[in-house]
């Protein structure tokens, strides 16, 4: 994909103006009710004895509670269409397995939403003549496809399977939800460059550095040879950075975005009578 006329890039730029007019006012401290407090340690033991008895509450493994946060994830999508299963909303989340890394990365590669992104992408490009090598018609626009989805496939590979499971490191966003407009917009641009591994600390994320720039390599592989080059890596590296950090600051402020769009209204139980609490 190209940084300058890459869809998902316009587009995430475009909701980070609008974020950052309407909010800083209306979200001078945001307290988001998706994002669980954190647990101290027994407080799970603890809820789970008082409810079942005591000690016949049956303790999950570190796997089994990774299961099923995995399983609420996949079903995360932003207005009912775009995948968001790799935000998670629990800050204490239990660490992934390697294979669980392989299974997120894959259900978000294959998800119908990548092809139609793909889709979009490729048909911008053929209208305003980049890559010019593929040439005009369908077969110019299926391989523009095909590199768009391409360039999607492996930098989610790399840098959300192979590279976070040898490293050790978790390939999730965990949103913050609380705090000030700027600490959370500052949390959210910074989990580009920082990320929390698999033992609960967090440092340097060099999956997703190193993915974006094997990512990018690889992308000489099919790319017009007219195109090719140190150029074309560096690029496809630096827009696969910058539209993941637009990404994780929508997906940290989308819940907020979301309530003042599509505000609940009260139910009515007679004309102009709202519902008793």
């Amino acid at each position: 994909m190209s940084m300058r006329h890459s869809v998902s890039s316009k587009l995430a730029a475009s909701l980070i103006s609008i974020l950052c007019i309407i909010a800083p006012g209306a979200w001078a401290q945001t307290v988001s009710p998706e994002v669980a407090s954190p647990v101290s340690p027994g407080s799970e033991s603890q809820a789970g004895g008082g409810q079942q008895g005591g000690s016949n509450a049956p303790q999950l493994s570190q796997h089994e509670k990774a299961e099923q946060e995995l399983k609420k994830q996949e079903k995360q999508r932003i207005l009912g269409v775009v995948p968001n299963f790799n935000t998670s909303n629990e800050q204490n989340a239990a660490p992934l397995s390697s294979g669980q890394k392989f299974r997120l990365a894959m259900r978000s590669a294959v998800d119908p939403f990548q092809f139609v992104a793909a889709g979009l992408s490729s048909g911008v490009n053929q209208a305003e003549g980049n890559f010019p090598g593929y040439g005009q018609g369908m077969q110019g626009y299926g391989k523009r496809f095909g590199a768009a989805y391409a360039d999607q496939f492996d930098g989610t590979l790399w840098g959300n399977a192979i590279l976070p499971s040898l490293l050790h490191e978790d390939p999730r966003y965990f949103r913050k939800g609380t705090g000030t407009f700027k600490q959370r917009l500052f949390y959210a641009a910074s989990t580009t460059f920082i990320c929390k591994r698999d033992n609960g600390t967090w440092g340097p994320n060099f999956a997703n550095a190193a993915g974006n720039f094997i990512a990018g390599g690889i992308s000489n592989l099919y790319y017009p040879s007219s195109d090719r080059g140190v150029g074309l890596t560096l690029q496809n590296a630096a827009t696969v950075t910058v539209e993941g950090a637009a990404g994780a600051v929508f997906v940290e402020f989308w819940p907020d975005i979301s309530r003042k769009l599509f505000p609940r209204r009260p139910k009515l139980t007679g004309v102009g009578e709202p519902a008793a609490k």
